[in-house]
């Protein structure tokens, strides 16, 4: 179903309670009831954004300029333009609940992948807050950030990722391996993963350089799920495919989600893709988030013209 489809079948619905955030470029504005197939949008924070800043400056005593302009309600290009500083992500703050899908979307330069490598650090902010399950992620030092990372925020990427050099198998189970995971239950686990839930029998032995796109992507999928953990990161995930493809690997993730009840973040530019897999949808643009809400809320009651394009267009 295409998100043109989705916003004439649904009427409008009341504002979804909740987040209450700032930006200095645009207002916030959350819309949209409960989509409880989709995932648990009632439940409580499992990861919170507070007031997050991003700069790429050429130099490093610009940033607090650029943020201070930023604050003052100087536009992306303006900033740009007079101290050659990139504001990336702008005063972003973010509610993720446990068990939800939340899509983050926008257009290339938006500064979706941006913000989602925040999530385990592999980008450090210039300012705000990261907390994951009420814990300051920014103050991790650098031993318990890698055991967040191999336990609690696993990640999928567009280029797949996978290890050249080792089997479906060995890439599946890699991460359990490198945390220090009994080899033998391991992987098992990891055949119960590529049999039964991915559709990969009999591909175990195989090398990346011997499977499909998609293939690919699965056992990369495969790789994040295995170890368990408590929030999936997938930036473009699917962009790769082919449409077919993805659309494959919408419905087999949508599948996992109804078994598992992750907490998925989902990076994409597509709009359809966004409202066939989102609970909530935080739309980006310039680095600012303007609107988070249900598919429906933001097909029935979009923020600005810029939202409205995007719905009216699809």
């Amino acid at each position: 179903m295409t998100s043109s489809t989705l916003c004439k079948m649904n009427p409008p619905l009341e504002a979804e309670a909740g987040i209450a955030s700032r930006t200095d470029a645009a207002v916030l504005v959350e819309t949209g009831g409960s989509r409880e197939a989709a995932g648990n949008v009632a439940g409580v924070p499992i990861l919170e954004l507070r007031h997050l800043y991003k700069v790429f400056s050429p130099h490093r005593g610009h940033t607090a300029e650029a943020i201070a302009l930023a604050c003052a309600g100087m536009s992306k290009d303006e900033i740009l333009q007079q101290t050659a500083c990139n504001v990336a992500v702008r005063d972003v703050s973010l509610s993720i609940r446990e068990g939800e899908i939340f899509v983050i979307m926008g257009l290339s330069g938006s500064g979706k992948s941006t913000l989602v490598r925040h999530f385990n650090r592999l980008i450090e902010p210039d300012s705000g807050e990261l907390l994951f399950r009420g814990t300051d992620v920014l103050r991790l030092g650098a031993r318990a950030l890698r055991e967040m990372r191999r336990n609690h925020i696993g990640m999928v990427f567009q280029s797949f990722a996978l290890l050249p050099h080792k089997t479906v198998l060995e890439n599946v189970v890699f991460g359990r391996w490198i945390r220090g995971d009994p080899k033998v239950e391991s992987e098992n686990v990891a055949r119960e993963w590529i049999n039964g839930r991915l559709g990969l029998k009999g591909y175990e032995r195989k090398y990346p350089d011997e499977l499909s796109g998609g293939m690919r992507q699965r056992v990369g999928l495969a790789r994040a799920l295995v170890s368990e953990p408590d929030v999936l990161l997938m930036d473009e995930a699917f962009s790769a495919l082919d449409p077919l493809i993805r659309g494959e690997m919408q419905d087999i993730l949508l599948d996992m989600q109804a078994q598992l009840r992750r907490t998925i973040v989902f990076i994409t530019h597509d709009l359809d893709e966004a409202m066939k897999i989102g609970s909530r949808i935080a739309i980006m643009k310039d680095g600012v988030v303007i609107q988070v809400g249900t598919p429906e809320g933001i097909c029935n009651a979009p923020a600005n013209d810029y939202v409205r394009r995007f719905v009216e267009a699809r």
